[in-house]
């Protein structure tokens, strides 16, 4: 297991010999995050990190369960001295706090409602060298296991002629994922996996390549969750694993039902109690 440093944080050699001018702001958030890992004392576990090219265009494709999934895959790229460039939507660039960060990192947006550009921008992207961050279910996935994917990612891959490096992220989700409140608990253990890198073969169809995807990513995940090094602290916690390994989180279908009813503005939400109402329960509590 590895937890951040201040050692690191500071570490001259960090991202290789000569790294690009161009990157000075990515280099800079980084550290930053090096020092959220540290205050937090994040217990990484990453594996895998030999299957990222030094050199070349490959597509990282994930699983989505937190919203700082980027952060530990950027993590896992690190060893290699490679900065990722992660597909993100749109409007996390035209946020007053987190759009400057994105944009000076050189992420790509993505508009859901126009997708080409974003793609261009991609396989432009993969064939000047650069690795690119995809999480194919397009959104976090509340029952813990792998969507559906979009066929995007295979699809730049194809066109690219770049490989896909299969990865899982697991663990993040337990301090930040959908409809649970966020939980800046310390000592968190976060586990990262990048799986031996599929590459197109010979006039390989993206839907053949993206089933391929799937597979490894799955794997992946299953082997991230059973070997995972903490256990929920009693059956109130068994919210963060999945129905399959005996977790309380929405199976698949379950999930997939809700996922629609989002889309189609009909969620259900709990109403939520009058501010007077939350006053008395506290009085009463103590």
């Amino acid at each position: 297991m590895y937890t951040a440093s201040w050692r690191d944080v500071v570490r001259g050699n960090l991202f290789g010999a000569l790294p690009p001018r161009r990157d000075r702001p990515y280099r800079f958030i980084i550290r930053l995050c090096l020092v959220v890992f540290r205050l937090f004392r994040f217990r990484f576990d990453v594996r895998g990190s030999e299957h990222v090219p030094t050199t070349g265009g490959a597509i990282i494709c994930s699983n989505h369960v937190s919203f700082f999934d980027f952060t530990f895959l950027g993590l896992g790229a690190l060893p290699q001295h490679r900065m990722v460039r992660f597909m993100a939507k749109a409007a996390v660039f035209h946020h007053w706090f987190s759009g400057p960060f994105m944009r000076a990192m050189q992420h790509i947006p993505v508009d859901r409602k126009a997708g080409a550009a974003a793609f261009e921008s991609a396989v432009r992207a993969l064939k000047d060298g650069e690795v690119v961050g995809v999480f194919p279910e397009a959104t976090i996935s509340t029952s813990f296991t792998v969507k559906d994917l979009k066929a995007g990612a295979a699809r730049m891959a194809v066109d690219a002629g770049v490989p896909i490096i299969p990865a899982a992220v697991w663990g993040g989700h337990r301090v930040a994922t959908k409809g649970h409140k966020v939980d800046l608990r310390r000592g968190v253990a976060v586990t990262v996996i990048l799986g031996e890198p599929l590459v197109p073969e010979p006039g390989e169809k993206p839907q053949a390549l993206l089933r391929r995807t799937r597979a490894a990513m799955e794997a992946l995940l299953d082997q991230a969750q059973r070997t995972y090094p903490q256990q929920p602290a009693g059956p109130e916690d068994r919210w963060w694993l999945p129905a399959h390994l005996g977790g309380t989180a929405p199976t698949p279908e379950e999930a997939a039902v809700k996922d629609s009813l989002r889309a189609a503005g009909k969620e259900v939400t709990a109403e939520r109690p009058h501010p007077i109402k939350r006053l008395l329960v506290r009085v009463r509590r103590r």
